[in-house]
């Protein structure tokens, strides 16, 4: 490496905090997912569609930059990370940042939307304490589309960008564009400044996509606004739902070369764009028992009912029982696929019996009543896996996934997918893994979101969305907010 060569600090804490979960998120809960530094973060990432990867490839098509990845930690969606947590890993991050420079640019990939116990604004914390470590040196940050950001953040940032897709098909463009204005910065070539204006509502992330409705009107008003001024970035977050903090909800961030002035006005713009629907974000959807039997009525073909309440995207636990009990009341005929129970218990269990062996028990509810009661279950051990396999795509392709121990159990035509580890059952692969041929399922019931629709949209005959008791549920003025303005929701 040549002794002129740039050098690039990467750190990465990306965690989306559902703050009604029973979960709390932990150290192992990243280090299930992703807990790397160094060349094993570069490895972990490399020709991968996320920040990561694109982070990869940019050093690798930019050979006057040296990138030097400190921690990088990502977990899936949960409750809130326990005290301490947060602290340890932006002192890590801060170390880092001190002992390895001097830096001539600094990355952060934050999700935007973590929630730790007992503190006020952990992405700004960490923004904070990272901007004091590093002074004046030019810092890009990228963020989710469902961030909730606090308008704080804006003076401590130089680069700022977020995904502008939902399904999230944009990591990697989000950080290659980043990137690719702070490499400019770094050349002189701008001066960016960022500013924020805030919504005052939450908004359901269900309706949230891009594809239309909406947030696709609102994206069409952000590439307006970025044509009209030659905008760096506008990005229109559309806040996580579930995120109980005192800056919850919709925002508008906007990066602008030189003119702080022009940025706060075209946030206000866009901000008012998202205010001026949000009646629109707000929908009905059917229970478990109407969904599941539209789904049987549906033209031919494979017929996805999905959970929205028991995401785990969207900090569900999978372990919610109301449409598992449905699935079951309904007795289908077809072939039909159930996924899945995040229950470590029973998958070491069905593990301990081997395939062809009889798992009789329960499934569902059995980490917390608040959603309904366990549900019996006497089903055959039909196969066992490592819980290894890597996304297809089109949503972050090519990542390596780990999911524990799992079992597919049988109970007459239901297949039932339990998983040591909680991911989202979001990619064609994780399919693959358990045996299950998509083409011969008629009904699947997924504990899923919008994510789903990436790799299944074209898939699907129909894709019916529900609403059932969880922690993600649509109807979240029900939730016990106690952080957030009482305006917002």
């Amino acid at each position: 490496m040549s002794s002129s060569s740039k050098r690039l600090a990467i750190a990465r804490l990306w965690h989306e905090g559902n703050s009604f979960s029973p979960v709390p998120t932990t150290a192992e809960s990243f280090r299930a997912v992703e807990w790397h530094s160094g060349e094993a973060a570069a490895a972990f990432h490399r020709g991968n569609a996320t920040e990561g990867g694109a982070t990869v490839a940019f050093l690798d098509g930019h050979p006057d930059w040296q990138g030097v990845f400190l921690r990088c930690a990502g977990a899936s969606p949960a409750g809130p990370l326990p005290a301490g947590l947060h602290e340890s890993i932006r002192a890590e991050i801060v170390a880092g940042l001190k002992d390895g420079g001097p830096w001539d640019g600094v990355y952060l990939s934050l999700h935007g939307a973590l929630v730790a116990d007992g503190v006020d604004s952990p992405d700004r914390e960490l923004i904070e304490a990272v901007r004091a470590a590093i002074g004046d040196t030019p810092l890009a940050v990228t963020f989710d589309l469902h961030a909730n950001v606090d308008p704080a953040i804006a003076p401590l940032v130089d680069v700022a960008a977020g995904y502008k897709t939902h399904p999230h098909v944009d990591m990697d463009a989000t950080a290659t564009q980043a990137l690719g204005l702070l490499d400019r910065m770094v050349a002189g070539d701008i001066r960016p400044v960022c500013a924020v204006t805030k919504t005052g509502q939450i908004l359901p992330s269900i309706n949230m996509r891009t594809a239309a409705g909406p947030m696709a009107e609102i994206e069409a008003v952000a590439r307006e606004l970025e044509a009209r001024h030659g905008l760096l970035d506008a990005t229109a977050y559309g806040g996580f739902t579930y995120g109980d903090v005192p800056y919850a909800g919709g925002s508008a961030m906007v990066c602008v070369d030189g003119d702080r002035t022009l940025a706060q006005a075209a946030a206000d713009e866009l901000a008012a764009a998202i205010k001026q629907r949000r009646d629109d974000f707000f929908m009905t959807l059917p229970g478990p028992a109407e969904g599941i039997a539209r789904a049987l009525a549906a033209p031919p073909g494979l017929v996805a009912v999905i959970d929205g309440a028991d995401n785990p995207f969207s900090g569900g636990i999978a372990d919610t029982p109301a449409m598992f009990r449905a699935v079951v009341d309904t007795a289908p005929t077809v072939p039909t696929v159930f996924a899945f129970f995040h229950d470590p218990a029973v998958a070491v269990e069905a593990h301990r019996l081997g395939e062809g062996g009889y798992f009789q028990d329960a499934l569902g509810g059995r980490l917390t009543a608040d959603y309904g009661a366990p549900v019996p279950v006497s089903a055959k051990v039909e196969r066992l896996t490592d819980g290894q396999f890597v996304n297809r795509g089109p949503m972050q392709t090519h990542m390596a996934i780990d999911l524990g121990r799992t079992a597919v159990l049988a109970m007459d035509a239901i297949h039932i997918i339990v998983t040591e580890h909680g991911w989202a059952a979001n990619d064609p692969a994780y399919f693959d893994l358990h045996g299950i041929d998509l083409d011969a399922t008629r009904l699947l019931c997924v504990k899923a979101k919008n994510h789903f629709r990436a790799a299944f949209a074209d898939r699907c005959a129909a894709i019916i969305d529900i609403d059932a008791p969880g922690p993600a549920c649509l109807d979240f003025t029900q939730l016990p907010f106690r952080r957030a303005p009482r305006h917002a929701f």
